[in-house]
């Protein structure tokens, strides 16, 4: 398996993303895109596999739905910010009215992409999220 690289090992290493969504057919179509577009992803199908996988090794951006089981989007990247106060936070989610109130305590340069959105709307938010970084 070899060596992990850090987000430190160079300029030309692939930014990796945390994709977490519990919709198996939205998170394969939705690595896929973004793997076509040159970034590495790594997929979970819950936040507690989500956030287990952020403690053990870094990502540039965290790729959430809000609405999961076991932990929802709001809590993992709260918790995600925690662990690596850098790393860029998008949601998806179909419930975008609701989704961060004021309250929600979700970071405050989030992103939120409502549900539908065209892959290429998406992969041009993450490009511009990452270009930021």
């Amino acid at each position: 398996m070899g060596s992990v690289p850090t987000r430190f090992s160079g300029s030309m290493s692939m930014q990796r993303i945390l994709l977490a969504e519990d919709d198996n057919d939205m998170r394969r179509f939705l690595v896929k895109a973004l793997e076509n577009a040159g970034y590495a992803v790594a997929s979970c199908d819950n936040g507690m596999t989500a956030y287990h996988r952020l403690r053990e090794e870094p990502f540039e951006l965290l790729l959430t739905d809000i609405v999961m089981p076991e932990m929802d989007g709001i809590e993992l990247a709260r918790r995600a910010t925690e662990l690596d106060p850098d790393i860029k936070v998008m949601f998806i989610t179909g419930f975008a009215a609701v989704a961060l109130n004021p309250d929600s305590q979700a970071p405050k340069d989030a992103k939120i992409l409502s549900k539908p959105f065209h892959l290429r709307d998406l992969v041009s938010e993450v490009q511009k999220m990452l270009i930021a970084a």
